[in-house]
């Protein structure tokens, strides 16, 4: 009986043995990626004793070369020559007659050289001895700091010139993948492990000339032109993979609250938001649906080119200082409805000018013609056609690009995550917006520690206290009326112009109030009903809709959401109040005249986010490939 019980306690510590000695082996292995049979350097230098534990190991890396130097083995001097043999006095020396005659050959020649005596001279050249051949180049060894983009840290490479030439190695960008022998380094220096290369398998040259990271330090606005070769840089590199984070930190929380994934369309017939600057989509260019006809009409009899170029800048300078200030967005359709016209005006005078009289010339587009039949549109939001989901599937949410034809806006396409949900009211879809702010800031905390160290150490030290705050803090909501209220008692000289009821908050404003008044997030809510969409909900005050904006600080606006209308007749008669054209949304009626139901949802601005978790101040910086007016690049 008492063996039978010294055995069942024998038995779980002969298994918790083993299994420390497999969880002791499993920290000696090296976890090679299935699909290109390397080992990924992150397996190895983000190891808590640095890869120490792996010194022996044979693997197989890739990667490119961040810098590089080379150092000359030191050659062994020859041995010395045997000391010359004593000759005895009394020793005869037997020296023949011919050897002395070859001893004295050099001083005969000379002599005659002297008297001018024979072709002694063109001799003599022809029997100078060949040159020496030059000396090989001493051995050395290529000391490669080599990334492949899986971590921040690098690892020192040890490449012997008997294996490759070091001229090929050492440029800066040259991609090599090699196998070695892991070990510590004989001279004690940062680096706690390198690898002594073995065998080459790749070598990727660089013409060093034209690189443009040849040199060490490149600024920003000059990588901006070289958008190929930016992740190369520590900084990029942190930054995308920081993205990454984030990518996967989204879908993650949406999954694991019982969010479906849903794409939607990139080309739409609809104006999302009703008064944004749109890319049109056309397959007619250069086609013959595009037509010249002549035009009778007189609209510009009496009035001079003068007059309509100057009524044009003056629009314009208008348009340009709304979307500054973000006003009354009816007064900037507006506006940029009457600059479209009087610009057409201002093309027809000119055409007429140039031409005979009563045969201006007008471009007529045939829509019908074209690949879709009718105008179509790159995407603003994502939100319209995401509500037809939620009203069958429940929540959801998408990520993807959104574009925007607005030449005052640093990018004109960004990357956006919007969420809607059924049977949620505006409370709802701000708590969402809260949690999933939150969410992902802790995220990048947790799987992110090593770039973060990075980017608080070039970029901003104060990034990892900024994003722990972020999870400790408890949001503000307020009113846009008491926001409003709150900018009373703020020093005139801080704004141009303090904000009155009505008027749209501008970035200053919304900033001001995270960092100055409340020093922590900020939701304002209920805003004036025209400068929020058409879609938003319109409150019992028919003044004001349940739309809200998440202010974050050193961010701005990060989230924007609202609870859109449910209600047949209110949105109608906001589509018809704003003058929009309604056989645009007659789909996105048809959600409210079968089935409807109160949902909410919210955009969050992507490329913003990582700007802000990275301290960063330009976005171009954290989008892979920034679109701009006049650039695009690649």
């Amino acid at each position: 009986m008492a063996t039978e019980q010294q055995q069942q306690q024998e038995q779980p510590q002969h298994e918790q043995q083993k299994q420390q000695e497999e969880a002791a082996a499993m920290l000696v292995e090296v976890t090679t990626c299935k699909y290109s049979n390397r080992v990924l350097l992150k397996t190895i230098l983000e190891r808590d004793d640095g890869g120490v534990g792996l010194v022996g190991k044979t693997v197989l890396i890739g990667g490119w070369v961040k810098s590089s130097k080379e150092e000359t083995k030191e050659p062994v001097p020859p041995p010395p020559p045997p000391p010359p043999q004593a000759v005895e006095k009394d020793s005869k020396v037997d020296i023949s007659c011919v050897e002395i005659i070859q001893s004295r050959i050099p001083f005969f020649r000379s002599i005659i050289n002297v008297l001018g005596i024979g072709n002694y001279q063109a001799r003599e050249k022809l029997e100078k001895p060949a040159p020496r051949p030059l000396p090989p180049p001493l051995p050395s060894i290529a000391f490669l700091q080599v990334s492949d983009g899986s971590c921040v840290a690098t690892l020192q490479v040890l490449v012997a010139s008997s294996i490759a030439p070091p001229c090929q190695l050492l440029p800066i960008g040259t991609c090599i993948l090699v196998e070695g022998v892991l070990m510590q380094p004989l001279v004690p220096r940062k680096h706690v492990i390198e690898l002594k290369v073995e065998k080459i398998l790749h070598i990727g040259t660089v013409e060093h000339d034209k690189y443009p990271l040849s040199k060490k330090k490149v600024p920003f606005e000059m990588l901006r032109n070289y958008s190929q070769f930016r992740p190369r840089t520590t900084t990029v590199a942190s930054v995308v993979r920081i993205s990454n984070a984030l990518t996967f930190a989204t879908h993650t929380f949406f999954q694991n609250h019982g969010f479906l994934y849903v794409q939607v369309p990139i080309i739409t017939t609809t104006d999302c938001e009703g008064f944004s600057e749109k890319f049109q989509v056309t397959t007619l260019l250069g086609k013959a649906a595009i037509k010249v006809k002549p035009n009778t009409r007189n609209d510009t009899d009496g009035v001079s080119p003068e007059v309509i170029q100057s009524a044009v800048k003056e629009k314009s300078k208008v348009i340009e200082e709304l979307k500054r200030s973000e006003s009354n967005k009816e007064a900037l359709t507006v506006a940029v409805q009457d600059f479209h016209k009087t610009n057409e005006l201002a093309s027809q005078l000119e055409a007429r000018e140039k031409s005979k009289p009563g045969t201006s010339l007008e471009a007529d587009i045939n829509f019908s013609e074209d690949f879709f039949a009718r105008q179509t549109y790159l995407t603003v939001s994502g939100r319209l056609h995401l509500e037809s989901h939620a009203c069958a599937l429940g929540n959801v949410y998408s990520v993807g690009p959104r574009f925007r034809a607005d030449s005052t806006k640093r990018v004109a396409e960004m990357s956006m995550i919007d969420v809607e949900m059924a049977f949620s009211q505006l409370e709802d879809a701000m708590s969402c917006a809260d949690d999933f702010f939150k969410f992902l800031c802790k995220w990048i905390l947790d799987n992110c520690s090593e770039d973060l160290k990075f980017v608080s150490k070039r970029i901003d030290k104060t990034c990892i206290a900024h994003l722990q705050s972020m999870i400790s803090t408890t949001i503000e909501k307020i009113s846009y009326a008491d926001a409003v209220d709150s900018f009373k008692q703020v020093a005139d000289n801080k704004f141009e112009k303090k904000p009155e009821w009505g008027d749209a908050l501008t970035a200053g404003h919304l900033s001001y109030l995270a960092e100055e008044i409340f020093n922590k997030p900020v939701i304002i809510y209920n805003y004036p009903k025209e400068v929020k969409p058409f879609y938003a909900r319109l409150n019992d005050d028919r003044k004001t809709v349940a739309a809200f904006d998440m202010v974050v600080p050193k961010a701005g606006t990060l989230i924007s959401g609202s609870q859109n209308e449910e209600r047949f007749d209110m949105l109608s008669s906001r589509i018809k109040e704003l003058g929009l054209p309604r056989e645009q949304y007659e789909w996105y009626l048809d959600l409210r005249r079968h089935g409807t139901v109160k949902h909410s949802g919210f955009s969050l601005g992507f490329d913003h986010m990582v700007l802000f978790a990275t301290g960063l101040t330009d976005i171009r910086d954290v989008i892979p490939f920034p679109r701009s007016c006049g650039k695009a690049n690649n």
